[in-house]
């Protein structure tokens, strides 16, 4: 899609399609999600796989801005082709489908840096929200994943711990709701530059690089304060 000189870059990045892959083992399946996000405007179907190899040869391919996969594939587990997407750096979220509240493959996803979680039992429109959300920057796993990883994560070891402060809290529990920068900013009335700087610091004193990680901290944490 070309852009529009007269508006700004801003503006023009709006215009352009979330640019999506699919990948499922189901064909049925497989149509019916492509039927689905024919219908939203803002998306693109750039690309579908039935299986982790041709799947991953689209993503390498295409470059899309999201790529559901489902977590069962016959030759590659949608987590293992999670984790060559990580691997090569592709710049893709990724958007795990599974019909199943399986905790452990929460956790797995997690650890591999997944965008997010979708239950093939949720409503089609969960799965739009979701891509959305995942394409927008936001962290999304359905409460059956937040419950689990309350409940059942391990605390990863901490050498060297340092207390974040209120505000620093403040912000980590937002991040784990799975809201943008700009999304706390407006909720904690700071610029997303000052929410940047509390982010930074976050991740040092946590030993963790990005948000996913630090999320996952924090459920850990729940499930410590709860015990």
């Amino acid at each position: 899609m070309s852009t529009n000189s007269n508006l700004t870059p801003d503006e023009n990045a709006k215009l352009q399609p979330i640019r999506v892959v699919l990948a499922d083992d189901h064909e049925l399946v497989l149509k019916g999600l492509r039927g689905i996000l024919k219908q939203e405007p803002d998306m693109d179907v750039v690309g579908s796989a039935m299986n982790g190899r041709d799947l991953l040869a689209e993503v390498r391919a295409r470059r899309p801005d999201v790529a559901v996969i489902d977590i069962q594939l016959p030759d590659m587990t949608g987590l293992e082709c999670l984790a060559q997407i990580r691997r090569e750096n592709l710049p893709t979220k990724v958007l795990i489908l599974t019909a199943f509240s399986d905790g452990e493959s929460f956790q797995s996803a997690l650890e591999l840096e997944a965008d997010g979680i979708a239950l093939k039992t949720e409503p089609p429109a969960q799965t739009v929200a979701a891509i959305r959300q995942v394409f927008h920057g936001q962290l999304v796993f359905p409460r059956a994943a937040r419950r689990w990883l309350v409940s059942h994560a391990q605390p990863k070891a901490e050498p060297n711990p340092q207390v974040l402060s209120e505000r620093e809290e403040e912000v980590l529990a937002l991040v784990s709701q799975g809201m943008t920068n700009a999304q706390i900013a407006d909720r904690l009335v700071l610029s997303e530059n000052t929410v940047k700087f509390h982010l930074q610091n976050i991740y040092q004193k946590l030993g963790v690089s990005n948000r996913t990680e630090a999320a996952a901290i924090y459920f850990q944490r729940q499930r410590s304060e709860i015990k």
